[in-house]
């Protein structure tokens, strides 16, 4: 199997590479992480003119019909620069959502503007008691007046603080953690009843929590079926595992480069601690992590657009696992061949352990997926 990107895929990856390196210092990260936004609106403003927030749309919605490849293509460079903006949530995530679920006038109204740039999206999937199981919902949505009324928490929504359109699941039938009967919802985050709590997350960016009390909707808000939704979150969900692969492959990638750079440099005994043998090794089983990784984000991405099934699902659950893992062994490495300076605010090192912690833990940790491969490997 040929694993080189074509030469469309990789002037898109260079043009996303060069404008990371042009336009995110480590220095500016920190500024950004600082704002109300919590990210930079000008760099946001120049993804969306150099069409990378239409990557993965159809053309007919603005979009360059792009799939998994050329997602990884744009989050492993994003990785490499720790961009706070919110690629995954708006455009892989909650695009993709409205893209499979909804119907052609709200496809029309919503991703031409997510292709664009100029609408920001976010997903609001989890709750206080779900983990990581997305059938655990207990927001209930009521038909009234011939629309919706919701109630219920939403937890750590990745954007949702300043996006202008939120995907919510909302549970229109069935007990808490039936499959059956979730339905999706797209909300105007300024709707009377909708709550937000922000807060800084340890990698930099910002969430909130989200409370619903009597907000009432049309009908034109329901996405899809009524309470037909499971299906097509755990699709997207796949999808943006296969994202999220990618964008730490950027990360650790950049973390091996700084305790390289550092192991040359740092000296003792009159010599680089980079001659010592254990560190030597140390380096090694980094890089040997790394390129485990790599290879497995390259396999997220080649089925992150196939048809759902029990390998496709197998796949994504192998290569969240794997670079969960290795995204923690790298950090903690890391950590250890820096020394104290390896958890400083100020040393850019912290910032990348950080984010590979986050993800780890974003749409199910290491554990949870070598669970879940183990069990479709059963069923198999």
């Amino acid at each position: 199997m040929d694993f080189q990107l074509n030469e469309e895929q990789q002037m898109l990856q260079d043009t996303v590479a060069r404008l990371v390196r042009g336009e995110y210092s480590f220095e500016k990260r920190l500024t950004f992480s600082e704002t109300e936004a919590g990210f930079s609106v000008d760099f946001w403003k120049q993804l969306s003119d150099l069409g990378l927030t239409a990557v993965s749309f159809p053309e007919e919605l603005g979009g360059f019909g792009g799939g998994g490849v050329e997602i990884q293509s744009v989050m492993t460079e994003l990785g490499r620069g720790l961009c706070l903006e919110p690629y995954l949530q708006s455009v892989v995530f909650g695009g993709g959502l409205i893209n499979q679920a909804g119907n052609d006038s709200q496809k029309e109204a919503w991703l031409s503007g997510i292709a664009s740039g100029e609408l920001q999206a976010a997903v609001a999937l989890q709750e206080p008691q779900s983990f990581y199981d997305l059938n655990d919902v207990q927001t209930r949505a009521e038909k009234k007046d011939g629309g919706f009324v919701l109630n219920g928490h939403k937890a750590v929504v990745i954007g949702g603080h300043c996006a202008e359109l939120i995907v919510v699941s909302a549970r229109t039938s069935g007990d808490a953690r039936d499959a059956n009967g979730i339905s999706l919802f797209a909300l105007n985050p300024d709707t009377a009843g909708i709550e937000r709590r922000v807060y800084p997350t340890i990698d930099g960016s910002k969430g909130c929590d989200i409370t619903l009390r009597n907000v009432q909707v049309g009908a034109n808000a329901l996405l899809g079926e009524e309470g037909g939704a499971s299906e097509i979150i755990e699709y997207q969900a796949g999808r943006a595992i296969a994202a999220l692969c990618a964008e730490a492959v950027g990360v650790m990638d950049v973390a091996n480069e700084l305790t390289l750079d550092y192991l040359k440099q740092r000296k003792q005994f009159g010599v680089p601690i980079g001659k010592f043998q254990v560190l030597q090794h140390r380096m090694v089983d980094m890089m040997s992590e790394l390129e485990q990784a790599r290879s497995m984000s390259i396999l997220a991405a080649s089925v992150a657009d196939e048809e759902q099934s029990n390998e496709r699902r197998r796949v994504l659950s192998a290569a969240k696992n794997v670079i969960g893992r290795s995204g923690q062994f790298i950090s903690e490495q890391g950590i250890q061949s820096h020394g104290g300076i390896g958890m400083t605010w100020e040393y850019n090192f912290a910032h990348y352990a950080k984010r590979l912690i986050m993800i780890n833990h974003q749409l199910g940790d290491d554990d949870f997926h070598l669970e879940r491969y183990a069990f479709l490997l059963q069923a198999s």
